[in-house]
């Protein structure tokens, strides 16, 4: 469920702006900030008080030349704009524990996947089908704003989202903590995931849209599973690929059930 917020946002775009209100979010939302720009040529001196408590909190900054955040807010924005996912990122480890509590009891990670709109639909899929929900990494991924809510549908702001910082590390202690993972590639060694009997609780991997999944990242999965196609293709988008997954994991539970 979303969860209500005071600080005034432009909430077509998830933003935050102003040195004042950007302060107050980091210090009482730390886990609902993707990342603030901060203007680089703004004296040191004004903006210490604010990177201080960014470090501290560790929210990720960077320092952008004035036109970017023009770009992302034309009003007055004082040099500082947060970037924030509404609805908050759920602690890394209570999401893991949560996986198996799901009506589907699997997650889907996204190793640095960046088109907002694939998130966004793969999340609708996830939500409708009873998935636990997305895990994100902290760099380089999609941000969860406008784009991605409105490709959900809005069950972006109800569906579970983790954010770690190491993916690989996060997968390993998901096998610790008793879930499986399976990674998502095409290549010699894959299984067919149309013949795949996987265990659950589990964490499917996608991997980013030109790069596919990182070697470490496919190192930590406990098999490797594609999809077979009829005709040739280069490939599927993320979210196409995640839709096709989540039904076959379905599809394999209720059968399982029946």
């Amino acid at each position: 469920m979303a969860v209500k917020h005071t600080q005034k946002t432009s909430p077509e775009e998830g933003l935050v702006p102003g040195r004042k209100p950007v302060h107050e979010y980091v210090k009482q939302h730390p886990e609902r900030i993707e990342q603030v720009f901060v203007q680089k040529d703004k004296s040191t001196k004004e903006l210490a008080p604010l990177l201080y408590q960014c470090r501290q909190r560790s929210v990720r900054y960077v320092l952008v030349p004035r036109n970017k955040l023009d770009a992302l807010y034309p009003g007055n924005h004082q040099g500082v704009i947060a970037r924030v996912f509404m609805s908050g990122f759920m602690d890394v480890k209570e999401f893991l524990q949560s996986v198996g509590d799901a009506p589907l009891r699997m997650a889907v990670a996204l190793d640095q996947v960046q088109d907002p709109h694939n998130v966004g639909a793969l999340a609708r899929t996830l939500y409708a089908m009873g998935g636990a929900g997305i895990l994100v990494t902290k760099h380089n991924s999609a941000a969860l704003g406008a784009g991605a809510v409105k490709s959900s549908a809005g069950t972006l702001l109800d569906l579970p989202v983790g954010r770690c910082v190491n993916l690989s590390q996060t997968l390993e202690t998901a096998k610790e903590m008793g879930l499986f993972v399976y990674g998502l590639a095409r290549g010699e060694g894959a299984l067919d995931l149309f013949d795949a009997d996987p265990a659950f609780p589990a964490v499917f991997v996608l991997g980013n849209e030109e790069k596919g999944l990182r070697p470490g990242v496919a190192k930590a999965c406990d098999a490797i599973y594609e999809i077979p196609f009829a005709r040739k293709a280069d490939s599927l988008n993320v979210a196409q690929t995640g839709a096709l997954v989540v039904g076959r994991m379905h599809a394999i539970t209720r059968t399982s059930k029946g």
